[in-house]
């Protein structure tokens, strides 16, 4: 079977635009299927997106979260237009914001395996490549999801959540490239509460500001190196679709 993989960049989106659209592309490729399974027809090519975005700032909780992990109240996210939202994937609680960025892979698993545990390694996998191009080491702790550096790996520079729906994949990773790290001490991130770990940023690790153009680029190599893509197309500064465009025809 053949796997083809458009890569979208939704530059700076609001993350709850950015929750619809996935919501989106991820329920055409569900709907895709079952139209292929009511029909009875062997589907010999996957369809899927790997979408490059950064968010206003905001901070998002997952299904096995707690909310006293927010260190703040409601007046202080007014005060400084901070959004919050709980929502659907895995994992507890984390910021986005600019100069992250954040990754989304919407992907139909049945194209490559059926195993949750293997995807998530592969999602570090990629940032461990990439972080390597730019002359850092990243590793996985046992016991933890993500992708983390420093000389006892205790500062963590990438987040992982995903959410599942019949093998087809939505959120995804936030990359700590260059964003402000103190929108981070007003949460417990990710529930981890260990004071000896904390957040990085490549930035803060290498002490330059990678382009994060360059960035992108080595993670889309990476991507389609270890999911073995066949083809690949990339639509840069994509235009946001509205209320009135066909969800379906994203995944033709």
């Amino acid at each position: 079977m053949k796997n083809n993989l458009i890569i979208e960049d939704w530059g700076r989106i609001g993350f709850e635009e950015a929750w619809k659209l996935q919501t989106r592309h991820q329920q055409a490729l569900i709907e895709r299927k079952r139209n292929a399974q009511s029909q009875n027809i062997k589907r010999e090519a996957g369809n899927h997106f790997l979408i490059f975005c950064e968010h206003p700032h905001v901070y998002t909780i997952g299904k096995t979260g707690s909310g006293d992990h927010l260190l703040v109240g409601d007046d202080y996210l007014r005060k400084h237009n901070i959004a919050y939202h709980h929502i659907n994937r895995g994992g507890d609680i984390t910021y986005h914001g600019p100069g992250q960025l954040v990754i989304y892979p919407i992907l139909d698993l049945e194209f490559f395996f059926r195993d949750l545990h293997r995807y998530i390694r592969l999602l570090e996998e990629m940032i461990i490549r990439t972080m390597a191009e730019l002359g850092l080491e990243g590793y996985r702790r046992s016991g933890f999801t993500g992708v983390w550096t420093g000389p006892s790996a205790n500062r963590k520079i990438c987040a992982i959540g995903v959410h599942m729906s019949r093998w087809v994949s939505m959120h995804g990773l936030a990359f700590n490239v260059k964003p402000d790290l103190i929108h981070f001490d007003h949460i417990i991130p990710c529930g981890i509460k260990d004071k000896e770990k904390s957040v990085t940023s490549i930035a803060a690790e290498s002490g330059e500001e990678p382009d994060m153009a360059s960035v992108k680029s080595l993670v889309r190599n990476h991507f389609v190196n270890l999911f073995e893509i066949d083809n690949y197309e990339t639509k840069q500064n994509l235009r946001r679709i509205d209320d009135s465009d066909d969800a379906i025809d994203l995944a033709q």
